[in-house]
């Protein structure tokens, strides 16, 4: 067998070594050049704010009761009913309370025949307790007889006395009978807006119980917004300052005002037990509140607000990402 010669080993291993060292030079993956995000500067205006999440409320709602028992008779309003102050919105059946005003005015009636009786009685005694003074100054009657006359007339004051006391409270008697005749008709305590019918016409309130509630009255002609603003952003809100939200239905739509108040006391201290003892990990909201007018009436009860108060602002001025600064 031919013996290979030693210098040809070593050039096919070069040879080799070569061609693995060229085919990773070309087959290794290629370093791709940076990329570089870029963007204009444009002019525009630019704000810090605090944003929050806000409920809608009427700027005044109450609940309009009634303060005597029975059977409400007759409902004069519906749902969504504008009403103005003192006007008519339910009738509860008053025949009791008729029945106490009628019985309060014949015991008046009663007692002032009986002041009448008393009064001319009053009237005789005295002209014989007159006559026992004149007849006893000239030894013409015993001092017995001037004694008895004047207990008489004294009794009969005290009975003037006592009739006119009771005429005085049956006539307070009368007033509350009047009284509570005008509370079966239940009247609105202010202009507004019927936004809950609570009950029925033909439904029976009890008043002693609790203070039943026949409708829900608000006043929609302006709003106000109760943002809840958190405990980290809380000391860099204060009144007066700008804010504007949009609603879910247009968050397109801007509605500028400015801050009301800020409530000094977390939503936490309306509900039972102490604040102090609530867990350090409880998120803590205060309520800031500021008001929007709503002639058109499309702000309603309990929409969903986003709150941005501006803490800072500057008008057209050159922007850039805030990605592009480097803190």
């Amino acid at each position: 067998m031919p013996k290979i010669k030693p210098t040809k080993l070593i050039m096919a291993a070069v040879i080799a070594i070569a061609l693995i060292a060229a085919g990773w030079y070309f087959l290794k993956p290629k370093e791709q050049p940076p990329q570089y995000i870029t963007a204009e500067v444009t002019q525009g205006d630019i704000e810090s704010s605090v944003l929050a999440t806000g409920i809608l409320e009427a700027t005044k709602m109450v609940s309009v009761g009634a303060q005597v028992s029975g059977q409400v008779r007759k409902m004069y309003v519906e749902l969504g009913d504008q009403v103005k102050q003192g006007q008519l919105i339910a009738r509860i059946d008053s025949v009791r309370q008729e029945n106490d005003l009628k019985t309060a005015e014949a015991s008046i009636k009663n007692q002032m025949a009986q002041l009448a009786v008393r009064q001319a009685n009053l009237a005789k005694v005295e002209a014989e307790y007159n006559r026992q003074k004149a007849m006893y100054a000239q030894d013409a009657t015993s001092r017995s007889e001037l004694e008895s006359a004047f207990a008489n007339y004294k009794t009969a004051q005290a009975d003037i006395t006592a009739i006119n006391a009771q005429i005085e409270q049956s006539r307070l008697t009368l007033a509350t009978a009047k009284e509570d005749l005008g509370y079966t008709q239940i009247v609105a305590p202010m202009d507004g807006t019927i936004v809950a019918i609570v009950t029925e016409e033909g439904q029976t309130v009890n008043a002693n119980q609790s203070a039943p509630t026949i409708v829900k009255l608000a006043k929609l002609d302006t709003m106000t917004i109760k943002a809840e603003i958190s405990e980290a952003d809380v000391m860099k809100v204060e009144e007066g300052q700008t804010v504007y939200f949009t609603t879910l239905g247009n968050n397109e739509k801007k509605i500028y005002a400015k801050l009301r108040q800020v409530e000094p006391a977390p939503n936490s201290i309306n509900t039972d037990g102490n604040t102090s003892s609530s867990s350090s990990s409880s998120a803590v909201y205060y309520n800031a509140l500021f008001d929007v007018p709503n002639e058109d009436g499309k702000l309603r009860i309990d929409m969903t607000a986003q709150v941005y108060i501006v803490l800072d602002e500057a008008k057209n001025v050159l922007t850039i990402p805030a990605a592009a600064i480097q803190g």
